[in-house]
């Protein structure tokens, strides 16, 4: 049967349009009206009493939720801890390895992969491997003892596992042999990201060259301007804002980046280069209480306090615990972005980085039927993936 969410207020991705309507049929949106339409018969009307309307949001870089920490769950338990997700908005998403022995990795891919079939309430799209090619002096919250070099057979061996499922990979450019594998992701088109990485601008951009297009989660495990002999060079940092061929994950949970760095980014990134992520742990979407501890998989214990997950010793931050909508509302309130562009941060532009643009991030015809509905406030009132309400 069609469904018309009716009278909402939809979000475009320059303004608003207001009293309008969406049909959605089949696992797609059918119809969009600027303006209310008549009664049909056999059309399921529900009314939204002017509430926003957005595409789904996608989050293309979070470790769990719902309690489940995706890189040692059974499928069963990753569909859990992606519903936990979905709940609050995220209707696409790309369960994220941390760096890990390669049969823990492979494992958690084959996982990813089951856990796909079986997911109804929302769209697994694929999995985002984060490592295990890192620099060491970068490596914040992956496990120091898990990091390698970039090899061909190695990164062979982990893509071969899910040909065409593996979505983004990270890795630091700095690293031999990882300016190969940037060719090498792009020509089986997968998304070579800079990853906790140690590289000067220089590398950066000979890394550009060689097929990485990202940046992950902007100044975590990122290198800043730096000094060498008195003089001084640029970072990733600094690559990511200033190299307009890159887009830049941003965690904007209100812990990761102060207002002004929010700013920042939006300031030389623009909307359309900017992908919002979660980098959610186990703790996101559920009511675990401060002072959890969770001994991940890959052997490093991490901590719940103050509304963010931390290292022991609390001189930096494993993750969040944000839920995607959270990012939305902190985006407008913190760094003062309008509505349309923080939500394209959180629909079109991810959408446009994993390939999916074509049916994934847009209120349009044709599109996947993945809504969210909110309040005036931001706080979502209802979601629907391909069609279906999320319970």
């Amino acid at each position: 049967m069609r469904i018309r969410l009716y009278d909402v207020t939809r979000i475009t991705r320059t303004g608003l349009v207001p009293h309008s309507a969406i049909d959605a049929e089949d696992g797609a949106i059918t119809a969009v009206y600027d303006t209310l339409p008549a009664e049909e018969p056999g059309v399921r009307s529900v009314d939204a009493k002017g509430a926003y309307a957005a595409p789904g949001f996608i989050d293309i870089h979070l470790h769990g939720g719902g309690g489940v920490e995706f890189m040692d769950a059974t499928p069963e338990r990753i569909r859990a801890g992606c519903a936990a997700h979905a709940r609050h908005g995220t209707t696409t998403l790309l369960p994220t390895t941390l760096a890990a022995s390669p049969e823990l990795t492979l494992r958690m891919i084959r996982a990813v992969r089951q856990a796909q079939a079986a997911t109804t309430e929302c769209t697994i799209a694929g999995v985002h491997l984060e490592g295990p090619f890192l620099s060491p002096a970068q490596s914040g919250a992956q496990s120091p003892d898990a990091l390698s070099l970039p090899t061909p057979g190695l990164w062979d061996r982990l893509l071969d596992e899910w040909p065409g499922g593996v979505r983004i990979m990270g890795a630091a450019p700095e690293l031999p042999g990882a300016m190969a594998l940037g060719e090498a992701l792009r020509a089986r088109g997968v998304v070579a990201s800079i990853a906790h990485s140690d590289a000067d601008y220089e590398t950066c951009r000979r890394a550009l060259a060689c097929g990485f297009t990202d940046i992950t989660h902007i100044y975590s495990g990122c290198s800043m301007v730096h000094r060498k002999n008195g003089y001084r060079f640029g970072g990733v940092v600094e690559a990511g804002l200033l190299e307009d061929a890159f887009t830049v994950q941003v965690i904007a949970d209100g812990k990761h980046l102060p207002p002004e760095l929010l700013r920042l980014i939006v300031k030389c990134k623009g909307a359309d280069r900017i992908s919002l992520i979660t980098d959610a742990l186990f703790a996101a979407g559920s009511d675990l209480p401060d002072g959890s501890v969770l001994r991940q998989a890959n052997g490093m214990e991490t901590v719940l306090e103050d509304g963010v997950m931390k290292l022991p010793d609390r001189q930096a931050f494993a993750g969040s615990v944000a839920t995607m909508d959270r990012l939305v509302r902190n985006i407008v309130h913190l760094a003062g972005v309008p509505l349309w562009d923080a939500v394209a941060m959180a629909t079109a532009t991810p959408a446009r980085v994993i390939g999916l643009a074509d049916r994934k991030g847009s209120l349009a015809p044709g599109f996947d039927a993945d809504i969210v509905l909110m309040d005036k406030q931001l706080n979502v009132k209802a979601v629907m993936a391909r069609g279906q309400f999320v319970e």
